[in-house]
């Protein structure tokens, strides 16, 4: 099984609780006015890897242990084969070394209709953040990008983890990685503050030359 992925990264420690494997898809089709990751958005095959591949990326880079997994894109739903297959393996992983990691995935796409259509790949998921990204609506809520989105939890690991979490305040770290001459910035920046970012670099004389913030 093949997986259209964006990026992945450990540690992630702004996208939910702990230390945590961030894993991007590549691929959707719903492309929220406002959307920080555009270049999540197109279809490329030149994305593909297998399922496998990636997950036995995420065990190396994770052997010491982590807090969670968090799946977002792009649109995950978008590669619904692909994403029940990468969850079944996070989760044996996880039963197979008795580990406690959370399993949290991001949707553009209503509560309503992914339980219409995926129920199945909710059954595999610890907690939920759906609904889409409204940049009119901005939001003080943790771990999330606009006020009408909620964290669903849907396990009761999930309960646990996250049955609080609307009490959590909107953390404005931005997490940085350097890969050549490409910058990933990780987080849910506030409303303005990546073209802030861009114009205070500029005055230090760094040059953005492609930003995922604008198409």
């Amino acid at each position: 099984m093949l997986i259209a992925v964006n990026k992945a990264h450990f540690p992630v420690t702004v996208l939910g609780p702990g230390r945590r494997l961030g894993i991007w898809l590549q691929g959707c089709s719903i492309r929220c006015r406002g959307c920080v990751s555009q270049d999540t958005w197109e279809q490329d095959a030149g994305r593909l890897m297998p399922v496998a591949a990636l997950l036995a990326w995420c065990r190396g880079v994770a052997s010491a242990g982590l807090d969670g997994v968090t799946l977002s894109g792009g649109e995950p739903f978008d590669q619904p084969q692909a994403l029940e297959c990468l969850l079944r393996g996070l989760a044996d992983w996880r039963a197979q070394n008795a580990l406690e990691f959370d399993l949290l995935c991001y949707s553009g796409w209503p509560m309503r209709e992914l339980e219409r259509r995926h129920s199945r790949l909710l059954a595999l998921l610890d907690a939920l953040i759906p609904e889409p990204f409204i940049d009119a609506q901005p939001t003080e809520r943790a771990w999330r990008g606009s006020e009408n989105q909620t964290i669903m939890p849907l396990s009761p690991l999930g309960l646990v983890r996250y049955g609080e979490a609307d009490a959590r305040t909107h953390d404005s770290r931005l997490q940085v990685r350097v890969d050549g001459e490409r910058i990933w910035y990780i987080g849910i920046p506030r409303r303005g503050d990546m073209d802030l970012l861009e114009k205070r670099c500029g005055e230090r004389g760094l040059e953005f030359k492609v930003v995922s913030w604008r198409a």
